[in-house]
């Protein structure tokens, strides 16, 4: 208790510090002790001077797989390998996309296709191969003859994993592949002034996925990305009304953001709160329901465990190397410091289960408990609430439903509101 008090109180209190600084206390104390229907869930539209992908071809050879992007003007891009699993990634000029996406032929390299705004004047397509492959040719044929379009072409060939190694882990490639959105090292305290009795609560709404991680789709083909970005906007409008909190958005557009870019986001904004939305798909059709998480070292169940599996593997659909972690006296000076808040997180998300049922149907055992790498923020309590099940046509047309997502949002609104009157009782003098 010692050690999760001290450290705890040491990431509130001090100074925006390295994380080598935070990390130098761990000896010490452990010395001292040991222990959305229409234009409201649509992709954000750019502006008429974004180049656009107007075509996507994927041709099958006997000694190479090639990707042809038709683009209406001329693009900056560069491509490279990913491993764990293998992807090939392009990362282009920001681009709007108007072809649909479909399965790549059988026989080739290329198993699965993804694209999406990575960064704010950044767009990646996402290539999963069948194994270690590499980048053969990629170049851009301007406009000619019957082709309006520029063409970006890429030749993609199979390779072993002794050269795929020892080409993924060429000195030279560091810059090209190194993750583009990353924010400083976690954990970086925030320096919280003491609070005043009239201070306005900051709420951070997470909307999941997003950009090149599209999440699930539903039935009828919209992507969960669309939906919570919609349902988080109602959630921070319902907040706002109340007139007693302050509420931003991890992203406010279709845009990827890295899961530690996410806490760092609350991090640095000094969160009160922090509310992670998505909405599930699975192969059963009749399961439907919201349910509301927590972070815990073991998963409640099996369900739990997988979600959290898969909700964690955002970072690699989308393209991000992933080799360099943080070092483990880091993620122990988390560990501990986490204990102390996940109290707080699950008060909280009994208060969402109570409101939630009563405007809407609720999984069965509704809070459950699973490592959520999103919900690992140290000192800010957490939740990650699942709206619903869009593999469930019930819960697709009621999350699609600007009315019914009105409904839900006022009663979050409603938990977040009796969540801190319950505090300001508990520390009246």
């Amino acid at each position: 208790m010692c050690i999760v008090t001290g450290i705890y109180a040491l990431i509130r209190r001090v100074p925006a510090a390295s994380v080598a600084m935070l990390a130098m206390a761990i000896p010490v104390c452990m010395a001292l002790s040991l222990g959305i229907v229409g234009a409201t869930i649509a992709p954000t539209t750019a502006n008429a001077a974004t180049p656009q992908v107007t075509g996507v071809r994927v041709g099958v050879y006997p000694a190479k797989t090639r990707i042809v992007l038709d683009v209406d003007s001329s693009v900056t891009f560069k491509s490279f390998v990913l491993q764990q699993p293998y992807r090939v990634v392009l990362d282009m000029s920001e681009v709007t996309w108007s072809p649909k996406l479909r399965n790549p032929p059988k026989g080739g390299l290329v198993t699965g296709m993804r694209f999406g705004l990575f960064r704010p004047g950044s767009s990646r397509v996402v290539l999963d191969s069948t194994g270690p492959v590499r980048v053969a040719k990629a170049f851009i044929i301007p406009p000619s003859g019957k082709y309006r379009s520029y063409r970006l072409v890429v030749d993609i060939a199979k390779t072993s994993r002794q050269a795929f190694l020892m080409s993924y882990k060429r000195p030279d490639r560091k810059p090209e592949i190194k993750a583009t959105s990353r924010p400083a090292p976690l954990p970086v305290p925030f320096k919280r002034p003491p609070a005043r009795p009239d201070e306005k609560k900051l709420i951070v709404i997470d909307p999941g996925h997003g950009g090149v991680d599209p999440g699930a789709m539903s039935r009828s083909g919209v992507w969960e990305k669309h939906i919570v970005l919609a349902f988080a906007r109602e959630l921070r409008q319902s907040l706002l009304a109340t007139g007693k909190f302050r509420v931003r958005l991890t992203r406010d557009r279709d845009v990827f953001i890295r899961l530690r870019d996410r806490i760092a986001i609350a991090r640095r904004a000094g969160a009160d709160l922090f509310i992670s939305v998505h909405a599930d798909s699975i192969g059963n059709s009749r399961v439907r329901g919201t349910s509301v998480y927590t972070l815990s070292e073991r998963a409640s169940d099996k369900e739990a465990g997988a979600l959290a599996r898969k909700e964690n593997k955002s970072d690699l659909i989308a393209g991000v190397d992933l080799d360099d972690q943080s070092n483990d006296v880091v993620n122990i000076l988390i560990d501990l410091a986490q204990r102390e808040t996940m109290n707080e997180s699950a008060v909280f998300a009994r208060k969402l289960v109570d409101e939630l049922g009563k405007t809407r149907k609720l999984l069965r055992n509704t809070h459950r408990f699973a490592g959520f790498a999103v919900l690992k923020a140290p000192d800010i309590p957490s939740v990650l609430v699942e709206l619903g099940y869009l593999s469930n046509r019930s819960d697709e047309k009621m999350l699609r439903n600007p009315r019914q997502r009105k409904r839900m949002a006022a009663a979050m609104s409603t938990a977040v509101k009796r969540y801190f009157e319950r505090q300001q009782a508990l520390n009246r003098p």
